[in-house]
């Protein structure tokens, strides 16, 4: 098989006349439908698309999208932002995460701010920059605030080898990895949900494989479907799962074939259980703690534990967001952002009251971006 090139993974797949030939058959097949389809797309990369491609006004009014918690920077809650702008506060430290995470509001500021104030705070596009600044500033201590779905926790789990494997002493790590399937079952677990079949994530999915969701279906008889990033990928979906309605299944269908498998990256699955445990519990923004929905380092690795080495100096109080942003009733599906009173006015991506509204995953960041504000 030739390498895979990379606009094999959207080439027509972004054709108006495909996706118009979809959402027809999606109408059509949904005058079917005994009861509205509420999709939940965990991953903020899907949210975009949605908006950026009008998606939205081409299905029926018994279809609806309701936006998951699959934006990491979205569901870090305060005191884990309080915690990185203290270990940026002390003295011999540099504090480096992943782009967008420096501008989510922490309870005394975004880390952005901090930075303005004079702590070495540097923003990194790949975590092995990291080893880098570590090997370039012996006289210091780097810190690097790990965030991310399954998709990223391989490339802390490689960055963790390469500090080992090469002696670098001076690199340490805040972990802060959250689980997909967790997150899934908060969800299912409100009573008030209206979810009843989701769009499984991409990227996610390339690392684990589709094969962990299949406990979802087989719990909540709820369809799945994992989905590529493109236009026609969600339609596709779209259709996949108004098809298991009408015909009244429940399964777990991979659209992404193309990049995703059953099983997944299994060399990546592997490094991650070597160097990684799960925490039994991890408190998200907008969810509240779910029980072991996140990752710590292993006993063996916890000389390179940023939270365990300054313990003392970390806040831990829990803080909940600004009264009058709703992040966490749209991270739980319960709201939309135009439903927000502030947003789009005192919230919007250049002032942010909430983290949904910072990253390029968020989902008011795609509605601010793409629905237009009134």
């Amino acid at each position: 098989m030739s390498e895979l090139q990379l606009k094999q993974l959207y080439d027509g797949f972004r054709d108006p006349r495909t996706v118009a030939e979809l959402a027809s058959q999606i109408k059509e097949l949904a005058a079917k439908l005994t009861e509205p389809v509420n999709v939940m797309e965990v991953c903020g990369g899907h949210t975009h698309t949605i908006m950026k491609y009008g998606l939205l006004q081409l299905l029926p009014d018994n279809i609806e999208f309701i936006h998951g918690p699959g934006c990491p920077v979205c569901i870090m809650p305060k005191e884990r932002i309080d915690q990185a702008a203290a270990l940026a506060q002390l003295p011999d430290v540099i504090l480096v995460t992943l782009g967008d995470m420096i501008r989510v509001p922490g309870s005394e500021g975004s880390l952005a701010q901090f930075r303005a104030k004079g702590c070495d705070i540097r923003p990194v596009y790949m975590p092995l920059d990291a080893l880098k600044i570590a090997q370039e500033n012996p006289d210091k201590t780097v810190v690097y605030f790990a965030i991310g779905f399954e998709t990223s926790t391989p490339m802390t789990a490689v960055l963790l080898e390469q500090a080992e494997k090469l002696g670098i002493h001076n690199l340490l790590f805040h972990i802060n990895h959250v689980l997909v399937p967790p997150a899934i079952d908060a969800v299912m677990a409100d009573p008030e949900t209206r979810v009843n079949a989701f769009i499984g994530p991409s990227h996610v999915s390339v690392i684990t494989g589709s094969q962990i969701y299949q406990p979802t279906v087989d719990k909540y008889h709820t369809p799945v479907v994992v989905s590529g990033f493109e236009p026609v990928d969600v339609m596709q979906s779209i259709l996949s799962i108004v098809k298991q309605k009408v015909e009244g299944r429940c399964e777990l269908e991979n659209q992404y074939e193309r990049a995703v498998s059953y099983k997944g990256n299994e060399a990546a699955q592997r490094k991650v259980e070597q160097f990684f445990t799960v925490r039994p519990s991890f408190r998200w923004r907008g969810l509240g703690p779910i029980p072991n929905s996140a990752l710590m380092l292993r006993p063996e690795y916890r000389h390179r534990d940023a939270e365990l080495k300054y313990g003392e100096r970390l806040p831990v109080k829990e803080i909940d967001d600004h009264k009058a942003c709703q992040c966490g009733d749209i991270l739980r599906g319960k709201a939309k952002p135009q439903d927000c009173k502030v947003f789009g006015r005192g919230c919007t991506p250049q002032t942010p009251l909430g983290s949904c509204m910072v990253s390029s995953e968020g989902a008011c960041n795609a509605y601010y971006r793409y629905a237009g504000v009134k």
